[in-house]
This record gives structure tokens, sequence and C-alpha cells, in this order.
């Protein structure tokens, strides 16, 4: 019999909090793209580079421990109420975080702050345009 899935809430909570402190530095790096003139950035992209490894590590803890859950049984699992919901919350944030850094990459690219060997590629701003091409070929 596997361990009970005792760690997941608790490396849920500790991943939804990691993703809280995304959150914030994403909005005070779209409140400094608002400012004119725009102040320095390059605090806020260490901070994000600092938060990146650590995510990182978060993740792998989460897909270790989602092994025992899988495994676990749906008696064991109930015991657990609050997991779905801390996923749920964890999903809606990172959707929002997704969203608010894509404007901040817009922001920067209209401000002209993105070197040119960074800037994406035209097709990403499309994002259909993986869909159209198998409608095309009829795959």
């Amino acid at each position: 019999m596997n361990p009970p899935p005792t760690d997941i809430t608790t490396l849920l909570r500790q991943h939804l909090d990691l993703c809280q402190e995304v959150l914030l530095v994403i909005e005070q790096e779209g409140q400094a793209l608002r400012q004119d003139p725009v102040p320095p950035l390059a605090a806020l992209q260490k901070t994000k580079k600092d938060l990146l490894p650590r995510l990182n590590e978060s993740l792998d803890a989460i897909r270790r421990q989602r092994v025992q859950w899988q495994a676990a049984s749906p008696a064991e699992r109930a015991r657990h109420t609050d997991a779905p919901a801390l996923l749920q919350r964890t999903q809606d944030l990172v959707m929002k975080i997704i969203v608010l850094d894509r404007g901040n990459e817009q922001a920067l690219l209209r401000r002209g702050m993105i070197p040119m060997r960074e800037l994406p590629a035209a097709n990403r701003q499309r994002p259909h345009y993986v869909a159209g091409l198998y409608q095309r070929s009829g795959v």
C-alpha cells in the first residue's frame, strides 16, 4: 500500500504562494511600464530570474507527489478536500500571470525595450495559426 498523500495540499499551498509572488512582480513591472519615463527594470528582471528556479523546484516537488496522489485510494484522496480548490486557484492565478506578462511584453515591444534577437516569432501573436495549418492540410 502506498503512503497517504499527506503533503499534496502543503505543496499546493506553497506553490500558490510562489505564484502570488510571481504575480506581484509582474504587476509591479506593468505599473512601471505605464510610467513615463519608464524607470529601470533591472531589479524586477532580476527578481523574476530569481523566482524561476524556485518555481521549477516547486513544480518538480508537485510532480513527484502527484504520482503518490494518483496511486492513492479514493478514500485517501477524499481526506484532502481542499486539493481541487487549490489546484483551481493556482490555475486561475497562472492564467492571470500569463495574460499580464503578455501585456508587459507588448508594452516593452512598443517602447523598443526588447533587443531584436529576443523578439518573439511573428506567429506567436496569432494563437490560431497552428489550427489553421491543420485545417488547410486536411489533417
